[in-house]
């Protein structure tokens, strides 16, 4: 699921939390003179001061009811070793393993939602077994298990392993977890049990069916059973629905969606066929703004929600809570077109690599992007945040109006320069628009063999010095676009025709400098030929 350090692109947590707690399942040794027994008494001598030390450091940043959550845990999840990995995913029907790290954050983060996740199965007589392993001590049998890196949820049938694919909030591991073990939907039957559901449940799909059958019962059944998320809840009642979805309509079949948000109730209108509900639930279950965390970030980039646009705003936290009512009021308009994403500037591994893409990776100020992924085009809002502003950037967005973003370095002096320097913004006017041939070096930072190449175009520069038809320039790729650039090996030496700056030629950066200055009069000479041709 991850890698085994915290070394990757999108999703590398920055935040250390305070929380790993360490369950065990203890063996018994009456042999006190057995060699093993004494090191398992000793790990688990130093797995309690481990714990003890964690509960202190824990109780001032935990509420009391997570603490009792976690204490209450400690006894449901079981810990894995090498001894008992094996034999009791063997001999249980349904297994959820979670393979952990205590160096990595993400596992700490993800711990004590898995713990609360495990109580409240517990509480709902699931027949799940949650378990744990420290894949840090227990290196070969995590492996075994299939646990690569960290963190990492693994489902076990009857022996087998399959992918975890819910969410990482407990509430959402309770509902993948109750699906994947027989219970797709939830049946309420009385108004007692509709106020506890209410108290336990923040999102989920409820289906009003006066009769449990027909096509539209089976399409709900089919979109609940093949959704990994949200939680569906079927009732006969029109007074239940009516307190579980207050907007309930007085007809015999209904389904609405609920969620913990300002958009909290949203109807269902379309025909009852399972890809039509369960892209309602895809398109309405993020709320109008969703807050990106390490956790939900892989959550968000593999939302079917990907083919629409998506509007991300950076700033800090203490800025955002400013804009969010205004930002809130503009994802209403443009709901289940566009989906707002809100990334805290100050979280680096979130925010830098998307900001990179701008040229905008040391930005402190609040930054407001979009991305159109079915053209791969992005877009920056180069204008004051105001609602106005942002609901105009958002209306360009869908329309296909606004012109899309390239990065560009700011415009450099060239004057006196052998060799030009061309950015983003000159690209136009000193490549596609000059009545020269230009020969082009492409290169960015990273690239090992870039300055090898730079060296032999200083001397084709000045070999061919002083000839008025034949201009050298370079770019920056890394830190300048164009959308008539197109390079992805690097470095890439492009020669432009004076007669056709459409059709480059790529000339090979492996050739000696002989054979390059050989190269270029072989097209200087051929746009000559052509020049006399036409006239």
């Amino acid at each position: 699921m991850y890698a085994p350090k915290p070394t990757s692109r999108f999703i590398n947590l920055t935040i250390t939390l305070l929380l790993v707690l360490s369950f065990s399942l203890t063996i018994a040794s009456s042999d006190v003179d057995d060699i093993d027994g004494i090191e398992e008494l000793i790990a688990l001598d130093e797995e309690e001061e481990q714990l003890q030390q964690q509960q202190s450091e824990v109780s001032s940043h935990v509420k009391p009811s997570e603490a009792e959550v976690l204490s209450k845990a400690q006894r449901i999840v079981l810990e894995l070793n090498h001894d008992n990995a094996k034999k009791l995913i063997d001999e249980n029907e349904y297994v959820l393993v979670l393979g952990y790290a205590p160096w990595c954050p993400r596992s700490a983060e993800l711990m004590p939602r898995f713990a609360e996740a495990a109580t409240t199965l517990k509480e709902l007589g699931s027949p799940l077994t949650m378990a744990k392993i420290d894949g840090e001590r227990y290196p070969k049998a995590a492996s075994l298990l299939g646990i690569k890196g960290f963190p990492t949820l693994l489902f076990f049938v009857n022996g087998t392993s399959q992918p975890y694919k819910g969410g990482f909030l407990s509430e959402e591991i309770v509902t993948w977890a109750r699906k994947k073990t027989g219970a797709p939907v939830v049946r309420i039957s009385s108004v007692a049990d509709a106020h506890e559901f209410l108290k336990k449940q923040s999102m989920f799909v409820v289906g009003l069916f006066k009769k449990f059958e027909g096509p539209d019962y089976e399409e709900f059944i089919e979109a609940a059973t093949s959704d990994n998320e949200v939680q569906f809840v079927e009732t006969s009642s029109t007074e239940i629905a009516g307190i579980l979805f207050p907007d309930t309509k007085p007809i015999d079949i209904f389904l609405g969606l609920v969620k913990s948000e300002p958009e909290r109730y949203t109807t269902f209108e379309d025909t009852f066929k399972m890809h039509n509900i369960l892209q309602f639930v895809d398109t309405n279950k993020f709320p109008l703004v969703t807050i990106m965390t390490e956790l939900n970030s892989a959550r968000v980039y593999s939302s079917p929600n990907k083919l629409q646009d998506q509007v991300y705003v950076f700033a800090e936290a203490d800025d955002f809570k400013k804009l969010l009512e205004p930002f809130q009021d503009v994802a209403r308009k443009f709901k289940s077109k566009i989906m707002f994403v809100f990334v805290d500037i100050r979280e680096e591994n979130l925010a830098k690599p998307f900001l990179t893409l701008f040229g905008l990776e040391e930005s402190e100020e609040t930054v407001v992007t979009a991305f159109d992924y079915m053209t791969s085009s992005k877009y920056l809002l180069e204008s004051d945040l105001t609602p106005t502003k942002i609901e105009e950037f958002c209306t360009g967005l869908l329309h296909g109006t606004l012109s899309p973003f390239y990065k560009s370095q700011p415009i450099p002096d060239n004057k006196e320069a052998s060799i030009l320097t061309i950015v983003g913004k000159t690209f136009d006017n000193l490549i596609l628009d000059s009545p020269k041939n230009i020969l082009l070096e492409v290169h960015t930072p990273w690239c090992f063999s870039c300055e090898a190449t730079s060296k032999q175009v200083e001397k084709l520069a000045k070999h061919f010095k002083g000839l008025d038809s034949l201009v050298f320039a370079k770019i920056d790729a890394s830190t300048n676009e164009h959308p008539k650039l197109e390079v992805n090996d690097y470095p890439a030496l492009l020669f432009y025709p004076a007669v056709d700056k459409s059709n480059p030629v790529k000339l090979s950066t492996k050739c000696s400098l002989k054979d390059l200055a050989a190269l270029i009069n072989k097209n200087l000479k051929a746009q000559d030929q052509i020049t006399k041709d036409e006239l």
